[in-house]
């Protein structure tokens, strides 16, 4: 067997992703009388949110790893998933998301041409094959699968189809590698492949862009001539000229990015160096690490929330209702917020219902005759600004009903119970929303008392959500109950209110400075090294993050080559096959980016996502870098 090592020589890649967005490939041809390729597949859910028909659904497929090395497989996918819920939008709409996994043991470790054309042909159920599938005229890093095998296996996800999934299969390598498309791939164990994962399904569920400005490593692209892309977040017009027509990212000029600097135009992207601009210096379709900066954010949001629907379920609408009964909608529940229901009656807002999820028609004294009650479900997330998004289907829908008064509602018998909830076998994030649905007796409307280690929580309106954040709980432990009013059913979850800690470890510098009310500064002429280790009281893998002088948030994830190496900063930056790392002040990303030393005291901070959420606060020092004597 291949082990994995995670000081083996890796593919030096960087941080921007592959040069395909949809590539995919057949391994070796297998023997005929080989097994299909679902007979010792076993399906693995690691997060149901919902019925999978109702959901987006994460497939995460595994290829080259042996029965001995599934528990590897298994690590992998808590990263990606860790790593890629530490980024917006996927942090506020994890809940509108089931992942599962789906465990194949290989023959054979490890995949073909791994790491060069003269490496092994592996004997693996999904034909994994970097360079194209072994392709002398393709790339190394591209990763490709045999796209048969992996529809086979993602369509044992019962529910799952082609319209509501997205496939990724993950490598047992380190050699950096993938690609995007219906069916994306990563290698499992690489410094930087967890981060491939949310660049890539930009590509396939946003349809967002690269915004790299060269197409082949180390060459810069040319000038870009076309006319007005298609692409949200690329353009050739001024920022005058945006606000003027009110085109592309205008609403967000100006606004501190997400992912560092301000929002405004930069040149560069589409491949191309010079003729086209993008909206931030950096963002994760640039350089992953970073995060979505907000223009790719909105897409993001609306293309998560296109694949769901807002109302779950509803009191039918077929026929005609009586004014003498309750009316309901089920909604869907972010994890960042809570969704705006607005009842209307003949048009009129029914404001003693604002919020609410069922209203009481005998309380609103309905004339006799006909109406028409309509609920309105509206996402309100800052995350989108453009109210065509925000009117759209995937961030807005009704429901309406006829209500006629000379309808008399037949009883039936319903009993209190709780229909669906946020998951219980897992701590939930001091700042998470958590919920409680419940069934829909048409005579009456069930109340959901929340308690937070026993003492009742007052949560007018939308009693269904219990948003932690607005508790401002102090760090610790607590236990989070829902019961249904009058009666013994109850929900019991653990609410981790305790962030993870990160430690930093540098090199040796040439010397240390204390000064009272000031970080601890450390002094260097040249390069250094620093490394985050991060601890929790919980399970789960732990994101680290850092930046430096304020610029964005920054994914810790060793150094390219070696996932166990520390992060090396330098006064130029490293180059490693073409792209650049660790410059110091100023990030360079290509050889051609401004390779100027930035001399002077730069102030670095580093803080963690831990598994269920909680960011925690953010800790910093000081790094003087001094010219060598």
């Amino acid at each position: 067997m291949v082990a994995r090592h995670s000081g083996r020589a890796a593919a030096l890649i960087g941080a921007a992703s592959l040069l395909t967005t949809a590539l995919v490939g057949a391994g070796p041809a297998t023997a005929e009388d080989r097994p299909p390729v679902t007979e010792t597949a076993t399906v693995v859910p690691v997060q149901t949110t919902g019925p999978a028909d109702k959901r987006f659904n994460l497939v995460l497929l595994g290829d080259g790893y042996t029965a001995e090395q599934l528990p590897e497989f298994r690590a992998d996918v808590d990263k990606h998933l860790n790593v890629l819920w530490s980024i917006e939008p996927f942090a506020s709409y994890r809940s509108y998301i089931n992942v599962w996994a789906v465990e194949v043991p290989s023959a054979e470790s490890g995949v073909d041409c791994d790491p060069g054309l003269d490496a092994p042909r592996r004997d693996t159920p999904l034909g994994m094959g970097f360079w194209g599938g072994c392709d002398a005229n393709s790339v190394q890093r591209l990763l490709t699968v045999d796209s048969g095998a992996a529809t086979a296996l993602a369509d044992l996800v019962p529910g799952s189809t082609s319209a509501n999934r997205q496939i990724v299969a993950l490598a047992n390598s380190d050699t950096y590698g993938g690609a995007g498309g219906t069916y994306a791939t990563a290698s499992g164990g690489n410094a930087l492949s967890s981060l491939i994962t949310p660049h890539e399904i930009g590509h396939s569920l946003g349809k967002l862009q690269d915004e790299y400005d060269y197409y082949g490593r180390g060459v810069p692209g040319g000038t870009y001539e076309g006319g007005e892309p298609s692409s949200a977040h690329h353009t050739v017009l001024t920022e005058q000229q945006m606000k003027d027509q009110r085109a592309k990212w205008w609403r967000w000029l100006g606004e501190e990015s997400e992912s560092g600097g301000v929002i405004g135009r930069y040149e560069g992207g589409l491949y191309s160096t010079k003729g086209v601009w993008r909206p931030s210096r950096h963002s994760i379709m640039k350089t992953l690490g970073y995060a979505f900066d907000q223009v790719g954010r909105e897409v993001m949001v609306q293309a998560i929330s296109s694949k769901v629907n807002l109302v779950q379920g509803h009191t039918p609408t077929t026929a005609p209702i009586g004014a003498d009964r309750t009316v309901w909608v089920d909604t869907l529940h972010p994890l960042g917020g809570e969704l705006d229901v607005v009842w209307r009656l003949d048009g009129r807002p029914v404001r003693s219902a604002a919020g609410a999820r069922t209203v009481d028609l005998r309380r609103l004294d309905v004339p006799p005759g006909r109406h028409t009650l309509t609920a309105t479900v509206t996402d309100p997330t800052p995350f989108v600004r453009d109210p065509a998004v925000r009117g759209s289907a995937a961030l807005t829908r009704t429901v309406s009903w006829t209500v006629d008064t000379a309808v008399v509602t037949q009883p039936v018998a319903v009993a209190p119970g709780f229909t669906g909830h946020t998951a219980t076998d897992a701590p939930v994030g001091a700042r998470s929303v958590v919920y409680a649905d419940t069934t829909h007796p048409a005579d009456r409307t069930l109340a959901v008392q929340w308690r937070l280690d026993g003492r009742l929580v007052a949560n007018p309106g939308n009693d269904r959500d219990l948003d932690l954040s607005a508790l401002r709980l102090p760090p610790g432990t607590y236990t989070l109950t829902a019961r249904i009013a009058g009666t013994a059913r109850e929900l019991r979850w653990t609410v981790d209110g305790t962030a993870a800690s990160a430690a930093y470890e540098l090199s040796k510098p040439l010397r240390t400075v204390h000064r009272p009310g000031r970080p601890v500064e450390y002094v260097y002429d040249g390069p250094f090294t620093m490394r985050l280790t991060a601890r929790d009281d919980q399970e789960g893998h732990v994101v680290s993050q850092f930046r430096v002088d304020g610029d964005g948030w920054y994914t810790y994830y060793g150094w390219p080559t070696d996932a166990d190496a520390p992060f090396r900063f330098t006064p130029g930056g490293t180059e490693i096959d073409g792209l650049v790392y660790g410059k110091l002040g100023t990030p360079r990303v290509v050889p051609w980016d401004d390779a100027t030393p930035e001399y002077g005291t730069h102030t670095v901070e580093y803080r963690t996502v831990d598994s269920a959420g909680n960011t925690g606060p953010a800790k910093r020092f000081l790094v003087t870098l001094v010219r060598p004597v």
